[in-house]
């Protein structure tokens, strides 16, 4: 996976593009992070069609180092709320480990992401947040 690549990954998450979003993995992916677990298609989508109803996430790369066999990325998530995300609704759709957000709040987060790579296709992903 070059930069080139991964800015058009990006580039696709930032325009709420699941299905370019997946193109991107292998068969079977494995992403975990924060107690979420996705494997296929329809569990990206689940996963960020429920949240980003409540926010608009974006994702700007700062730093990108690749192999053949894995891409590292350190970047800044900016999390705007676009309607309230109560501790009730996270709880209700098993992600009580989420922060709450209001309407008009903004979290911005750095994050180290970890990518482990087949055929230049993306097998799992790890991260990690500062």
């Amino acid at each position: 996976m070059t930069r080139e690549d991964y800015e058009r990954y990006v580039a696709a998450f930032n325009a709420r593009d699941y299905d370019a979003v997946f193109d991107f993995y292998a068969e079977n992916p494995r992403m975990a992070f924060f107690g979420i677990e996705i494997t296929n298609r329809q569990q990206l989508k689940d996963f960020y069609g429920f949240l980003h109803q409540y926010v608009k996430e974006t994702v700007e790369v700062e730093r990108f180092a690749s192999s053949d066999e894995m891409a590292a990325v350190e970047g800044i998530v900016r999390i705007e709320g676009i309607a309230d995300l109560t501790p009730e609704i996270l709880l209700e759709n098993g992600m009580a480990q989420f922060f709450p957000i209001r309407t008009g709040e903004v979290q911005e987060m750095r994050q180290y992401i970890h990518y482990h790579l087949k055929d230049g296709k993306i097998e799992s992903v790890g991260c990690a947040l500062v």
